[in-house]
């Protein structure tokens, strides 16, 4: 209000808020106390002279503050990471990767499993839970391991996380202090490079072929390797058997630490499936990193270490530190969604789906495409990348098939180097056959 301003009565601002009069007269006469109102006998309050005409600026000019190391390194990390799927403008034909299909999933079962934990749970339970995770969820993700992926661990060793980012923090926390040298794949998953980089660490880049990280090419000097064998990201190069054993040396014979992020494991298709690298590991060398991100639904934020025992309080004291522990009701229903075996019947219908999902992608490739382009990743997972025989600029194809509704995103940004070929990554579990189909015949256009 200007200076001179009448207030309204006391008995008018009662009513307007809806409240006693009593407590406006006394607000009234601590304002006149103060000095900020004047009274006028017969005619009202009214603000004080010299209150009112000055207003307080809304801009206000942010202070300089000096950001840390970590922060200057994290806010740098922003510009460096991209999130298919979320473009400002959805397209039709979009072959986002990293999605979790959400169609498939049962959700109103989901539901009633989460309310009525909510209902039923007592109330010690809503306190603090334990760092490491609730003792279910933690029994039933090492037994769906040990069946599903040959990973050998018992509870104990399971260490309940938001997600595999955390996973991939915590690890960086516990294991790796500034100018650590530690191997990464080239190309790579970019939340492990930037997490590792605000770390400190010194990348060691290993190029990848086509059965993925090579052993023989690991440096000297490097005493942790980040690797993902099952599906390797973003080529598609599944790990071969005489590889992963010749790794698992290598790390014997350094005393090194080998990190297996297995966040596409549930995904295989035609032979048999390779063990796991934990499961091979005899030494305790391995840190297994999983997540339920891409096989239930992503805002669920629920992932898992699998830690070698001499790691187990270290890590679980590194969770309570970062955020005490991971949201109880959500773990409680989850566990009982994988105990009550609700968990691998959902796996199994996404399976079927992207199956078919990836025979559609598969056979439209080979039609419309033929050998213009090499075909990557198909082994695995729920992404392809096409590499074009022919020069082309990624930059280019990627801006014309979003021009054409077609969302494909190029491989380049992954390099820890200047990239050799230009690669194309398609993921298929959020598209259906008939998109499939017309969204490579569109791409063919462009090619």
């Amino acid at each position: 209000m200007s200076s001179g301003e009448r207030l309204p009565s006391t008995r008018e601002l009662a009513e307007q808020l809806h409240i006693s009069r009593t407590v406006v007269v006394l607000a009234y006469e601590q304002l006149l106390a103060e000095g900020f109102v004047r009274g006028h006998t017969g005619s009202g309050t009214y603000v004080a002279e010299g209150l009112g005409t000055v207003r307080q600026s809304t801009h206000i000019s942010g202070a300089k503050v000096n950001l840390s190391r970590f922060g200057s390194l994290a806010e740098s990390a922003t510009a460096k990471v991209s999130f298919p799927g979320n473009r400002s403008t959805p397209l039709r034909k979009d072959f986002a990767y990293g999605l979790s299909d959400v169609e498939t999933f049962p959700f109103e079962m989901w539901r009633r499993i989460l309310l009525r934990h909510a209902r039923e749970a007592p109330v010690r339970e809503l306190d603090y839970g334990p760092a490491a995770g609730s003792l279910a969820l933690r029994d039933a993700i090492s037994v769906h391991l040990r069946r599903s992926r040959a990973v050998v661990c018992d509870p104990s060793q399971v260490i309940v996380v938001n997600g595999s980012q955390q996973a991939l923090d915590l690890i960086a926390r516990v294991l790796i202090e500034p100018g650590d040298r530690v191997a990464i794949e080239n190309p790579t998953y970019q939340g492990t490079r930037e997490i590792l980089r605000t770390a400190g660490a010194r990348l060691l880049p290993v190029l990848v072929d086509r059965d993925g990280l090579n052993p023989a090419k690991l440096p000297e000097a490097a005493h942790i390797a980040f690797v993902t064998p099952s599906h390797q990201f973003p080529t598609g190069a599944i790990l071969p058997l005489a590889r992963r054993l010749t790794l698992l040396d290598w790390a014997r014979k350094k005393g090194a630490v080998i990190v297996e992020d297995d966040y596409d494991g549930e995904f295989r298709y035609g032979e048999q499936p390779l063990e796991s690298l934990q499961g091979l590991d005899t030494e305790g060398r391995v840190i297994y990193v999983g997540t339920f991100s891409r096989t239930v639904f992503s805002a669920l934020r629920i992932g898992y270490l699998i830690v070698p025992k001499s790691l187990v309080p270290a890590f679980t004291s590194a969770k309570w530190l970062c955020d005490r522990h991971t949201a109880t009701l959500e773990q409680e229903t989850l566990a009982e969604f994988i105990t009550n075996g609700m968990y691998e019947r959902h796996l199994r219908r996404v399976r079927r789906r992207n199956t078919a999902h990836r025979k559609a992608l598969l056979d439209a490739i080979h039609k419309y495409l033929g050998g213009r382009v090499e075909v990557t990743g198909d082994g695995a997972g729920a992404h392809v990348v096409l590499w074009p025989r022919k020069s082309v600029s990624e930059s280019i194809v990627v801006e014309k098939a979003a021009s054409q509704g077609v969302g494909i995103y190029g491989i380049s940004q992954y390099f820890l180097t200047r990239p050799s070929r230009t690669g194309l990554m398609l993921g298929y579990s959020r598209m259906n056959e008939q998109e499939i189909r017309e969204g490579i015949r569109r791409l063919s256009e462009i090619l």
